[in-house]
């Protein structure tokens, strides 16, 4: 996020075309924004501007390659079953749930088959935040994340939070998909007749405790000595593979979605032939409680749609394409999740699922045992490679974006400038990368699949509200600003978009809440002893512009 001279680097948000005169550190910096038109500008200049070249097409297959990871392959187990607690306290309870009921509880209500539900819920509520994202991408049309768009529009204050945010939803949302990778890595040895000691690849917390197929206890609810392993190794090695700056191309990114619509096709058309429909009464075991719930645990699974919006600067048509890519990759990947929900609950109960971190292939391998269909067994092998590949693209394109997020605040001064080092050879963001890995790897070592996804889900949620929050300000801040594309109905869209986040949000455990507001006011305090005194801002507000 280079910026030119002190003419262009601050700006004055509350009047649209103000003259900009000497902006006092003390006073104003906390709002200052960086300039649109410099921003926008400086992304048109020959040596900087993108080649464009995305279509509707190739906008939709980068949506869906970022929705179709391993949400759907792992956390939809917890959001159909629940969660169990070994000890019943009011910090379990779904906030939402405490504030109707004023009782403890010992774990939260899954969806069970009314996840179906809870999928299009979250798809509707991701569908108005989607035309929030058009809406800003359309006006600042170049490379970048919520932390720019909030940067340019809201001030530095605001753009640290949402960047201390995105860290926290990148991180969690990392370490609940490498859980997820580990456990199909280790359905993956099993297939192969390969049992590695059963300590060495499993969380060391463990909530529910652990139980095998049949049923059997393994290990007790809570902490027990073990480390997962393969969670652990997969984000180092391409934590590696990112150092040396190795990129995902559109083809490779292509080859990726066809393999898991591939693997999602192969489970819900072989997983039909033997739906029974007793499983699916009652369809809302625990009423909307448990569908709000479940939405608010799978909208895991639509994390990264967003990325449709950031690749604004290289579509060819921004103002028609981005809007279809959008919409376009919400209602392709509704309907297959609603498909694998509606199948997953129709061979296995509902309650079989809890704490089930692959719960689609090891629904395929209780189906294999009870049936002893040799064909069921070679799906189950091709379910496991499609979703493994769908986890290593997801997780490499996220820690990549991650150690970008932590770069680009350490080049605006909000972080250290080690955080911005750049290798010698290799000219990626190797600190920041190195860095990312380990926070991500030992953590997903230790926590279950459950905890990481709240964690992940609160950030993302929070993140989806500033930006709609943004658009609002926008609107009424900047009336007469270019909008390539505005979201319809006024400000219809992003109010609901805010409702409805919310909404989710208060599906969450309350426990999640404070985690989350601890890490907020952790952030807060790094802000006001680090980044306030060494931000752009900073260094150049008290010189006239």
């Amino acid at each position: 996020m280079a910026v030119g001279g002190d003419s262009d680097l601050l700006t004055q948000p509350p009047t649209t075309g103000a003259k900009v005169g000497t902006i006092r550190t003390s006073d104003n910096q906390l709002f200052c924004c960086k300039s649109i038109d410099k921003l926008i500008s400086d992304s048109e200049e020959p040596e900087r501007k993108l080649k464009k070249t995305l279509g509707p097409v190739s906008l939709t297959a980068l949506g869906i390659g970022a929705v179709i990871g391993s949400g759907i392959f792992t956390v939809v187990g917890t959001a159909i079953a629940g969660q169990k607690f070994d000890t019943k306290s009011i910090l379990n309870a779904p906030l939402l749930d405490y504030l109707i009921k004023h009782t403890a509880t010992a774990g939260r209500p899954g969806a069970g088959p009314a996840l179906a539900l809870s999928l299009i819920l979250v798809a509707i509520v991701c569908g108005f935040t989607a035309l929030c994202y058009a809406e800003l991408a359309s006006m600042i049309p170049i490379a970048g994340s919520a932390y720019t768009y909030t940067y340019a529009t809201m001030g530095e204050l605001i753009a640290w939070i949402i960047g201390w945010d995105l860290i926290l939803e990148y991180a969690v949302s990392n370490m609940a998909v490498s859980v997820g990778f580990a456990a199909h890595l280790v359905d993956m040895f099993d297939w192969f007749g390969w049992h590695p000691a059963l300590r060495w690849i499993s969380p060391a917390y463990l909530p529910s405790g652990l139980t095998d197929l049949k049923g059997n206890m393994l290990y007790e609810s809570g902490l027990h000595f073990g480390f997962n392993f393969p969670a652990f190794l997969v984000v180092m090695i391409l934590t590696m593979i990112l150092v040396r700056g190795i990129r995902e191309s559109a083809e490779a990114n292509n080859t990726m979605v066809i393999l898991k619509i591939a693997a999602i096709l192969a489970f819900v058309i072989a997983g039909a032939h033997y739906i029974n429909p007793s499983h699916w009464h009652p369809f809302a075991p625990q009423g909307w409680s448990g569908i709000l719930t479940g939405g608010s645990i799978i909208f895991f699974t639509y994390i990264g749609f967003d990325s449709v919006s950031t690749a604004a600067e290289e579509a060819r048509n921004p103002q028609r394409d981005l809007p279809i890519g959008i919409i376009a990759t919400l209602i392709v990947c509704t309907l297959l999740y609603v498909a694998v929900a509606i199948v997953l609950t129709g061979i296995v109960p509902w309650q079989s699922l809890l704490d089930d971190a692959a719960p689609v292939v090891n629904s395929l391998k209780k189906l294999t045992l009870a049936t002893g269909s040799s064909s069921l067994h070679w799906i189950r092998l091709g379910v496991l490679f499609g979703a493994m590949m769908g986890m290593i693209s997801s997780l490499l394109v996220f820690q990549l974006g991650q150690a970008r997020v932590w770069f680009s605040m350490s080049r605006d001064g909000l972080l250290p400038r080690l955080f911005g080092r750049v290798h010698p050879r290799f000219r990626t963001p190797s600190t920041a990368t190195w860095i990312a890995g380990f926070v991500v790897g030992v953590p997903a070592g230790i926590l279950d699949i459950g905890t990481l996804a709240d964690l992940s889900n609160i950030g993302t949620l929070f993140a989806f509200v500033l930006v709609s929050v943004g658009v609002i300000i926008l609107r009424y801040r900047e009336p007469e600003r270019k909008r390539g594309f505005r979201a319809p109905g006024g400000i219809a869209a992003p109010v609901l978009s805010v409702f409805f986040c919310v909404l989710l949000m208060s599906g969450l455990p309350i426990l999640t809440w404070l985690r989350f507001f601890g890490w907020l006011a952790i952030g807060l305090g790094i802000y006001g002893l680090y980044s306030r005194h060494h931000s752009e801002f900073s260094r150049k507000a008290s010189s006239p512009s």
